[in-house]
C-alpha cells in the first residue's frame, strides 16, 4: 500500500506527509476540541445540540485533506484504516456502538460506497464495538460548502430518519466536521428515536482562519496523535 497522503511513499503516511498532519492540543474547547487561548467548557464553534461532544484527530489540511479526498473521490477505501487508528485515539469511552452519517442512495451508488461507513467500520474494529446502520437519508441535499452555519442547519432539517431504535449511547462518525449542522440533524433523529447521548468523531475538522492555540505536527515530539494505519485485510 502507498501513502494515503501523497500516493507515493510508504503506508499509511510517509514522513513528509506525516509532518503535515496537524493535531489539536490544549488549551481548547472541551466540548468540540477547537484550539482556544484558554480552556473552555464550550465555544461558539461547537456543533449544535443534541451533539454531546465532537472529537477529531487532524485539521482538514495537508495530508489529512488529501487522504480524505482519496477516500471520497478516488476509491481508496483502505484510507479509512489509515485514519481510524488516529480517530480511536481521541474517542472517549462509554459508547455502545458506532454509527455513521449516511450518504443519499444516489450519491452512494455513484461513489460505490459510503466513506463515513468505511470510517465507522474501521473505527468500530479499533474500539471493539459493533458498527450499526442507524440512519437513512431521506433526501439528497445540495453541497453545503458555500452555505452559512444557519443555512446549513435549515437545509439539513429533517434530512435523516432512524432505522429502528438506536443504542442508548452512540458514537456517530463522519469524514469532516465543519459547522456540525449535518451531525446535529442526525443526532436529533436519533434522540427522538430513543438515544440518550450522541457523540461525534470525524477524521478531520475544517477550521478557517488563524489558530489561536497550539496545534502540533503529528511528526513532531509534541504531536500526541498518530495514524497507526494497520494494513487492511
Amino acid at each position: 500500500y502507498r501513502c494515503a497522503g501523497c500516493g507515493a511513499g510508504p503506508w499509511p503516511f510517509c514522513p513528509p506527509c506525516r509532518a503535515t498532519l496537524l493535531v489539536p492540543a490544549p488549551p481548547w474547547c472541551r466540548r468540540c476540541a477547537r484550539p482556544l487561548p484558554a480552556d473552555r467548557p464550550a465555544c461558539r464553534a461547537c456543533p449544535p445540540p443534541p451533539v454531546a461532544t465532537a472529537r477529531w484527530p487532524f485539521l482538514y489540511e495537508g495530508a489529512a485533506r488529501r487522504a480524505i479526498h482519496r477516500l471520497k473521490f478516488s476509491g481508496w477505501r483502505r484510507v479509512a484504516t489509515a485514519l481510524a487508528g488516529a480517530m480511536a485515539e481521541v474517542v472517549e469511552g462509554g459508547a455502545e456502538a458506532v454509527g455513521w452519517v449516511p450518504l443519499a442512495p444516489a450519491r452512494r451508488a455513484r461513489r460505490g460506497y459510503d466513506q463515513a461507513e468505511a470510517l465507522a467500520r474501521a473505527l468500530a474494529a479499533e474500539l471493539g464495538l459493533p458498527a450499526l446502520p442507524v440512519l437513512a437519508r431521506t433526501e439528497e441535499t445540495a453541497p453545503q460548502a458555500r452555505r452559512s452555519r444557519v443555512e446549513r442547519r435549515l437545509a439539513m432539517a429533517g434530512a435523516f430518519r432512524p432505522l429502528g431504535a438506536p443504542p442508548t449511547r452512540l458514537l456517530l462518525v463522519d469524514d469532516v466536521l465543519t459547522t456540525g449542522a449535518t451531525a446535529a440533524a442526525c443526532a436529533e433523529a436519533l434522540v427522538r428515536a430513543g438515544a440518550r447521548r450522541v457523540d461525534l468523531v470525524t477524521a478531520a475538522r475544517a477550521l478557517p482562519g488563524a489558530h489561536p492555540a497550539p496545534i502540533y505536527s503529528a511528526g513532531s515530539p509534541s504531536g500526541a496523535v498518530v495514524a497507526r494505519g494497520r494494513v487492511p485485510r
